[in-house]
This record gives structure tokens, sequence and C-alpha cells, in this order.
């Protein structure tokens, strides 16, 4: 599968990933659901915090049966939370990594506490780590409003 970083996903389609950066950070900080694929092929759905920084789309995971998802497949699936006003929504798909650099971790680290305005990260978080979600797919949906027939989609594959 090919897969790019948030940064060359924004410079082949910049109207998508401002759309994009909308949708997920429509309440202020990001939120969006995360989709892994469990041990016996079926989906596991959970809400998730997702971080554009450095031009890179992140995610703080703490240990869990997600994060064994990705560890074990790194093929996932994000979903921007419903608006409050329309039936808009930004889908990618792709493929996580680990991050493994401890600078750039540290600097996510403080992006997510600076959004959320805690005095200092949350008990546990330490144990957590930083997962790179890069994108494969992505799914744009535009609509006039709740109950809206004829929604408009946008697909753009990351091979072309």
């Amino acid at each position: 599968m090919t897969s790019i970083s948030w940064d060359e996903f924004g410079g082949a389609r910049p109207d998508l990933a401002q759309a994009g950066r909308e949708l997920l950070y429509q309440f202020g900080v990001g939120l969006a659901f995360l989709s892994t694929i469990r041990p016996d092929g079926g989906p596991r759905l959970h809400p998730f915090c997702p971080l554009i920084i450095e031009g890179r789309l992140l995610g703080h995971v703490i240990p869990s049966p997600k994060r064994d998802d990705l560890d074990r497949d790194p093929r996932y699936a994000m979903h921007s939370f419903p608006t409050p006003d329309n039936e808009d929504a930004f889908y990618l798909t792709g493929e996580a990594r680990p991050v493994t650099d401890a600078g750039l971790a540290g600097r996510a680290a403080a992006q997510f506490v600076a959004e959320r305005h805690y005095a200092s990260e949350p008990d546990g978080f330490s144990d957590g780590g930083f997962y790179e979600f890069r994108i494969g797919r992505c799914l744009l949906t535009r609509t006039t409003g709740r109950d809206d027939w004829r929604p408009r989609h946008t697909v753009w594959p990351a091979a072309r």
C-alpha cells in the first residue's frame, strides 16, 4: 500500500488537507474515530485524538487492544466526528507507524497537553506512544445540511 505523510498529502491536495484539518479540529482539539483490525480480522472502533504536527498526522495510543492491533497490522481507517450542523465528513485510510524520533514524540506530547490546556501530561500518558498515520486514501463529503440527499464526495488515492 502506498501511504504518504500529511505534508505530502497537503502538497498534492491542499484543498482536501485544509478541509480535513478543519473537520478533525472542529471542536478545538483533534477528534476522530479510529478503526483498527482485530486478530480475528474484524474491525475495532474507538474515539481517538489525532494531532497534526510538523507536517505529520500523529496520535497517542496507550497500551491497549487498539495499540496491539496497530503493532500487528498497521492498516487503519480514521473518520472525523459528526458535525453539529450538517453531514460533512472526512475519512482516511492508510498505515500507522510507531514514532521512533524522541524529539518529535516530545513535541507532540507538548502539543497534546497545550491543546487541552492541561497543566501536565495525564496520569499514564508516558505508558503510551505516538504513531504516525500515513495516508493511502481520503474521502471528503460535503453537504448542504442535515438530510442532504445529494452529498458531494471527493475520493483521492495516494497512489496515482
